[in-house]
């Protein structure tokens, strides 16, 4: 039986909703933007991750019996509350950027539009899936980028909540790692897992050299033996007597990483195991990561850095009503003024600006009204960067499950060469591009 999402909220959405079926404005047609005042920790980019989770959760977004008993019972909403939400069905429309898109100040990641009812319960869920995975997929990213060819790995689940760490994986895995050593990760999203053994292996056993038979008497000689229980450079000629020369890999877990792999890879070389790979794992980060550039390195396991979105666990997006019906049909262009935390409002439309295949800004069109936002058409050089995600409360189920992860992944390696190279850079600084708002032409108004 499905569970139902429709409790992953807080509180004051549902009390603003009884509000607004007691004054009559629950109906009025509305529009709210989920967008980034800034970019976290000075990064140049943000990565988009979250939206085919998000897109599954929302059809589970249902008041069964269970969850009007527990508002009932806490009296948390009125009889006619909970009458509205027996039969609640998000029947409204999201636009938004694809996952895996580029994101920066400003952009509007998502479009909720419907009655305030329809769209205001949405704001915890949507934030809570997309902050949390927009601030992995940018760690991942950044750690991708610095890695270059080598591949990444996620291993970081013991560093996160049980679900968080399966979300992580699936952001992890949009923005450039190969694989992760969530198994949950890889039967819901088809993502590679890896994993071979931990220390407490080696320490099971009587000596290294027996965990070492065992393991490969298990696994074969392709795989990988954790070298640095002991003493790394007995552990590695060990490894090298019991597996042979075609032994798969070693793995690395301490000390100082460029100096010790560059003994290894010597080592290694020097026993004709010249095919054996080096993969390093130890607290690594993005800036790490860059730092192993030149060592002898051919893998990368990365475990809490990426599932805490390497010091910057949220990407700060935000949930704000930007346009609404007034009393007499008419939209007005609403939004929050208040110091450092205003918004702008309007409904709005996006698109990359290009220059040679390089970005160059973001530019986003802005209506007061319900007047045409423009086309990829009337922006030469440029391309849309919204798609329609759900229309009239039917989902585009392209975007879920393990097809549409794998499709998040391929537009992310594709977007990110669109980059500039001062984008590459992992030290804080300003955007990598602008965000330019420029005005809708005035037109006829109407839904």
């Amino acid at each position: 039986m499905t569970s139902s999402t429709a409790l992953l909220t807080d509180r004051y959405e549902l009390t603003m909703l009884a509000a607004a079926l007691r004054d009559g404005t629950a109906a009025r047609p509305s529009v709210f933007e989920l967008f980034a005042r800034r970019l976290s920790g000075g990064r140049r980019f943000g990565v988009v991750a979250g939206t085919g989770r998000l897109l599954s959760l929302l059809r589970d977004f249902r008041f069964g019996e269970d969850e009007l008993r527990f508002l009932r019972d806490n009296h948390v909403v009125d009889a006619e509350t909970l009458t509205y939400l027996e039969n609640y069905r998000f029947t409204g429309s999201i636009h938004g950027y694809r996952e895996g898109e580029l994101y920066f100040p400003g952009s509007p990641i998502l479009t909720v539009e419907g009655s305030f009812a329809d769209a205001v319960v949405l704001e915890t869920i949507a934030l809570s899936v997309m902050n949390h995975d927009s601030a992995v997929a940018t760690a991942a990213s950044r750690m991708s980028i610095a890695a270059g060819e080598r591949p990444l790995s996620e291993m970081g689940s013991r560093r996160a909540a049980e679900m968080s760490a399966v979300a992580a994986a699936r952001a992890a895995y949009i923005a450039g790692f190969g694989a992760t050593s969530n198994l949950e990760a890889g039967r819901r999203w088809d993502i590679p897992t890896m994993g071979t053994a931990a220390h407490s292996w080696t320490l099971l056993h009587e000596t290294e050299e027996d965990a070492f038979r065992a393991q490969i008497d298990s696994l074969g000689v392709d795989t990988t033996l954790l070298v640095d229980t002991y003493d790394i450079r007995e552990g590695v000629a060990t490894a090298i007597r019991v597996a042979g020369t075609d032994l798969g890999g070693v793995r690395l877990d301490s000390g100082d990483l460029p100096t010790v792999a560059a003994a290894v890879r010597e080592h290694l070389d020097e026993l004709g195991a010249r095919n054996t790979k080096i993969t390093v794992t130890s607290d690594l980060d993005e800036y790490a990561i860059a730092a192993l550039a030149a060592s002898p390195v051919d893998f990368y396991g990365v475990g809490t850095s990426v599932v805490t979105g390497s010091g910057y666990p949220t990407a700060g997006m935000v949930y704000k009503l930007v346009a609404r019906q007034d009393a007499g049909g008419g939209w007005v262009a609403v939004a929050k003024a208040s110091t450092d935390k205003g918004s702008k409002g309007g409904r709005k439309a996006a698109f990359r600006t290009l220059r040679d295949g390089v970005a160059t800004a973001e530019t986003v069109v802005v209506s007061d009204g319900f007047e045409e936002l423009g086309t990829a058409a009337e922006h030469p050089g440029s391309r849309p960067l919204q798609v329609t995600l759900v229309d009239g409360g039917e989902i585009d189920s392209s975007y879920e499950g393990a097809a549409g992860t794998a499709s998040a992944r391929e537009h992310h390696l594709h977007v990110r060469e669109e980059l500039p190279v001062r984008a590459l850079a992992l030290s804080k600084s300003d955007p990598a591009i602008p965000t330019l708002f420029v005005d809708a032409p005035q037109g006829p108004t109407g839904p």
